[in-house]
């Protein structure tokens, strides 16, 4: 039985391993008084030991502190924190609730949990999520460090780490099915599709059950711990099993040489609004943690459209959010980030948007994070838009243009050629003036969030009616096109044209400029049957069917190709070195083409366009012709730069496997024009002379 305490100390927050216990830290500025309670188990009804705090001895300034004899890693633990319950001050205090340490590098999430209990008055001690306390340096890494592969040479896989390995017909057993250890088990199958990292949905611990009635929180963006891993990704059920886990997932993905990067949400919490849960930071401070409404402060500014907005440039909140990145780099080895509704951490403490923001600099100049990729999501539902005017030299940016552009232009929309022939080339209409490197773009066509690909050529609007909200979430602006029959069909015509719109789609991002992501299971054509907000649907709808993998094997290998081609040819790939983009483009020297050689057609109604380019390393030049017109167009070819001519390597109209060859492997093409059929993309190479 542990019972003897000491003081302890302010530093380090959160629970922290010491010879002979653990020194417990929390931050809690206008709270009357502290508890802290040990538990024995995820499921106990009601805490082993209470420790109430004495602010004379165990606080320092706004720190309350205690050491506990005897205590160690796997100790169960949480705060209770009394003050006063005045909302239309900001204060939320409610000692009969018991909180998540901020700090707590582990969470146990018994089967008793309840979120309603902690959202109504009363003691919620026995059905609360409990941290763990975690001594993160009691793992053997075996050498490992994160891989640092330069950008140029990355390709992103978005997954869901559950959703990857969850269906029935993964092949892995039923007790890893959904985990880190599921994840483990298919790296082949990653390591040969030829991505070089994967971008993982929210892995840090989430409330599950903030959802509408009968759903789960699936896609977990909503975050209640920001250095714990997600426990029910583990196959363990020990408290200290998701950390090491999640560690052994990642050491694993680093042997395969794929690069681990997190997407992660410091932008608000799962206590959501006024009528939300009080698990955590709401009953520690509300005041240092949320943006309040000045002219209600029992009102929450929103602009993460989940209820709360957290204060990431607030003094406690700021440090709180560079520990947490500090956590997962070098105790977690992850590679780098990709920030949620990034926009927000651009706001000050009352939401206006800041010219220099201090979390943002921290984040780009901190030495810790030095190498590390970081992706923002360059917007946020409050209306900052900033693809293209993102701070620092170190963001790269979800380029949102690039999705909406792509799937335009291949629709057959007006307008739009000018468009696709900047997003091919990195986009320097958004980041031209920046003097950035050309990987500033991250592209894509398709993402967790709305179709997947298969879905934006099958589906001309969203069926959400399994969200339970009569349709009405997910966005109606998803510029996609059936191709002719709403949802599945057995036409073979149309099933035809719907291969060659994903095989446009995959050789547009993984030829583009910048940094291609793709989604999961869009090499396989994965469907959610029409709905674009699947955050709630933890089944079939959004898991990863394996038996696609033969239905699709087409443009599997497809994709398998291209990111070889792309990875190999030098293409888009160069030297790591301080080249800006507008650089780059004069060195590769772009000609552009119509259907006639040198006369690009830019005008409203034109649907087709051509570019001459030669590789970085001069050694093959490139002719890419886009035809997304409904009939079939001659394009005029300009002469081989050497006597072997031009080979087709890439003609998305032709089937499987004639669609993609390597260039020595690729037929050689006569004449001076080449037929494009409707709706088609081709690349033809030839080798130059050597200079």
């Amino acid at each position: 039985m542990v019972s003897q305490i000491r003081p302890g100390k302010s530093h380090p927050l959160g629970a922290t391993i010491n010879p002979g216990g653990v020194n417990f830290s929390v931050f809690s500025k206008n709270c009357a008084g502290v508890e802290l309670l040990l538990f024995d188990h995820a499921e106990a009804d009601a805490p082993s030991q209470v420790y109430r705090l004495d602010p004379a001895v165990n606080r320092t300034g706004y720190y309350w502190h205690i050491f506990v004899s005897g205590a160690g890693a796997g100790q169960l633990y949480g705060w209770r924190v009394n003050g006063e319950s005045k909302p239309e001050a900001g204060l939320r205090f409610d000692g009969e609730k018991v909180l998540l340490d901020p700090y707590g590098r582990g969470v146990a999430v018994g089967k008793n949990y309840s979120r309603a209990l902690a959202a109504r008055p009363g003691s919620n001690a026995h059905a609360c999520m409990k941290s763990v306390v975690v001594d993160p340096r009691a793992y053997n890494w075996e050498g490992d460090q994160p891989l640092k592969r330069p950008i140029s040479r990355t390709v992103i896989y978005e997954m869901h780490v559950a959703g990857f390995t969850r269906h029935p017909n993964s092949g892995v057993s039923p007790e890893k099915r959904g985990t880190y250890a599921g994840l483990i088990e298919k790296i082949p199958y990653l390591q040969s599709l030829g991505i070089t990292a994967v971008e993982l949905l929210p892995v840090f611990q989430f409330d599950a059950q903030d959802a509408p009635p009968g759903l789960v929180n699936y896609w977990g963006y909503s975050p209640v711990s920001f250095f714990a891993p997600h426990a029910a990704y583990s196959s363990r059920k020990d408290p200290l099993g998701p950390v090491d886990e999640f560690r052994d997932m990642v050491k694993a993905l680093h042997r395969a040489r794929i690069e681990v990067i997190l997407d992660v949400v410091y932008n608000h919490t799962t206590e959501n609004g006024a009528d939300g849960p009080t698990l955590c930071f709401r009953g520690l401070e509300n005041r240092a943690y949320y943006m309040l409404d000045p002219a209600d402060r029992s009102k929450y500014i929103n602009f993460s459209g989940c209820g709360n907005t957290l204060k990431a440039n607030h003094s406690i909140v700021r440090r709180m959010i560079i520990d947490s990145l500090h956590h997962w780099v070098q105790l977690m080895h992850v590679d780098g980030f990709r920030f949620d509704l990034a926009s927000i951490l651009s706001r000050d403490e009352h939401g206006h948007p800041l010219p220099n923001p201090p979390l943002l600099w921290d984040i780009e100049s901190d030495p810790v994070l030095a190498g590390t990729k970081l992706i923002a999501e360059a917007w946020d539902v409050g209306g900052l838009y900033q693809v293209g005017s993102f701070l620092g030299d170190f963001f790269m940016e979800w380029n949102g243009h690039f999705r909406d552009d792509a799937r335009s232009f291949w629709k057959g929309d007006t307008g739009m050629a000018i468009r696709m022939a900047n997003r091919l080339l990195g986009s320097p209409d958004l980041y031209g003036h920046e003097e950035r490197e050309p990987e500033q773009s991250v592209n894509f066509v398709a993402c967790h969030d709305g179709f997947t690909l298969n879905d934006v050529v099958s589906y001309n609007e969203k069926h959400n009616q399994a969200n339970g909200e009569n349709n009405r979430d997910g966005s109606d602006y998803n510029l996609s096109w059936n191709c002719g029959v709403e949802g599945p069909t057995e036409d073979p015509a149309i099933e035809a044209l719907r291969n060659r719109q994903v095989k446009n789609f995959l050789a547009t991002v993984l030829l583009s400029i910048g940094v291609p992501m793709i989604g999961m299971g869009d090499e396989v054509r994965r469907t959610q049957n029409g709905n674009n907000n699947a955050y709630g649907q933890d089944n079939e709808t959004s898991w990863f069917d394996w038996s696609l993998l033969e239905k699709h094997a087409d443009i599997l290998e497809f994709t398998k190709k291209l990111i070889e081609l792309r990875l190999s040819m030098s293409l888009i790939q160069r030297n790591e070195q301080d080249s800006s983009l507008n650089e780059l483009l004069r060195d590769v020297s772009v000609t552009w083409h119509g259907t006639r050689l040198n006369r690009p057609d830019w005008s409203e109604h034109s649907h087709s366009l051509a570019l001459t380019v030669s590789s970085l390393s001069r050694r093959h030049l490139f002719h890419i012709m886009l035809n997304a017109y409904w009939d079939a167009l001659e394009f005029e070819l300009p002469p081989a730069p050497s006597p072997t001519g031009w080979k087709r390597i890439l003609d998305t109209w032709l089937p499987s496997p004639a669609d993609i060859s390597p260039p020595d492997f690729a037929p050689v093409i006569t004449g001076s024009r080449y037929r494009v059929q409707p709706r088609s993309l081709v690349v033809l190479a030839a080798r130059q002379a050597a200079k």
